[in-house]
């Protein structure tokens, strides 16, 4: 079974962060440059909130606000779920399922290991998937490894 350190493993630890005083726009810029749905919200290197996509759509576009003067500490969830890197894939997808959210931030002890999104989850539920498929396939045909 996949945990989050083996989905670390593969896409690394790069986490991508703004402070809560940055303008709305500002965190923007950052989630088009790296091209994620999702940056975490930092002071003093502590974990204080996340801003999505879905934040910015909800919050600043149908209330009619800017985010060129909308500081992020003011629209950015801040009840922030995490996981932790022994965890397994499919408790986070459950977790993702039951609070409709698509970003965990990883946490080890107190420290920001990085970040998990839907995507990864499932990338490595597929993978997982593709594997024991094979094995079955091995099985059923009568194959041993290596042949």
């Amino acid at each position: 079974m996949k945990t989050v350190q083996d989905i670390l493993q593969e896409k690394g630890h790069d986490v991508w962060s703004v402070a809560a005083d940055a303008t709305v726009y500002e965190a923007l810029q950052v989630m088009a440059e790296k091209n994620v749905g999702a940056v975490l919200v930092l002071e003093h290197g502590r974990l204080v909130g996340i801003l999505s996509e879905r934040d910015y759509a909800r919050k600043v576009v149908l209330q009619g606000r800017s985010s060129l003067n909308t500081p992020v500490g003011e629209i950015m969830t801040q009840q922030v779920f995490y996981v932790r890197p022994e965890q397994t894939i499919e408790e986070c997808m459950a977790l993702m399922t039951d609070r409709r959210i698509r970003h965990l931030p990883v946490l080890e002890g107190n420290r920001l290991a990085g970040v998990i999104s839907i995507g990864d989850v499932v990338k490595a539920i597929v993978s997982e998937q593709r594997v024991t498929i094979q094995q079955y396939e091995n099985y059923i045909l009568g194959r041993g490894y290596g042949e």
